[in-house]
């Protein structure tokens, strides 16, 4: 995985369109060989990157690429799965899914427990590249429709889609995380 230059090249253009900030605090859901681990530690060099993914084996892969970012404490890998969100510290101000959320159990469900996991106003970036036999440009257009439908109904605001092009077309759909209610309740004089 680490080794294909689409792989890369998806990854490195999806950091891009977070946004990141050197003070921000990262997660990366599925983070595979972690080739975007590598470029959001690079750019959050004073925040934190955490990352999740369920393969013992893409953590280790993961950990022995950010290896120097590991033992300076600026990035924490775990194995762990979308279903089971460990518990962090403090709230995310950034969050990435490369080719993964097509995976889970009850997307809105686990969109609804990532965007609590939030800052308000952080941002989200969800990226399909369809990989199913025959996948199109109506493939990944269809797969972002479906993204913005889940966001939206996880309470995700301001989306947005950005399209890569590859074969098939890569899409990556933004959405901020709008203030808890908690928030704005406390926030009413």
């Amino acid at each position: 995985m680490a080794l294909r230059s689409s792989n890369r090249g998806r990854n490195l253009w999806a950091v891009g369109l977070l946004e990141v900030e050197p003070t921000d605090r990262v997660l990366e859901i599925g983070f595979g060989p972690g080739i975007a681990i590598r470029e959001l530690s690079r750019r959050t060099t004073q925040g934190l990157v955490c990352g999740i993914d369920y393969s013992e084996v893409m953590v280790r892969q993961a950990t022995k690429r950010n290896t120097d970012a590991v033992h300076a404490g600026r990035v924490d890998l775990r194995c762990g799965s979308v279903e089971h969100l460990p518990a962090f510290e403090e709230p995310f101000d950034k969050v990435l899914v490369v080719n993964n959320m097509g995976m889970w159990g009850e997307p809105v469900e686990r969109l609804k427990e990532i965007h609590s996991l939030m800052r308000p106003g952080g941002r989200i970036a969800i990226v399909s590249q369809p990989r199913c036999p025959g996948a199109t440009t109506e493939t990944t257009v269809a797969a972002g429709h479906e993204i913005v439908a889940c966001l939206t109904a996880a309470g995700f605001t301001c989306i947005r889609s950005d399209t890569l092009a590859l074969k098939p077309p890569v899409v990556c759909v933004i959405g901020e995380a709008i203030p808890h209610f908690k928030t704005i309740l406390s926030t009413i004089p």
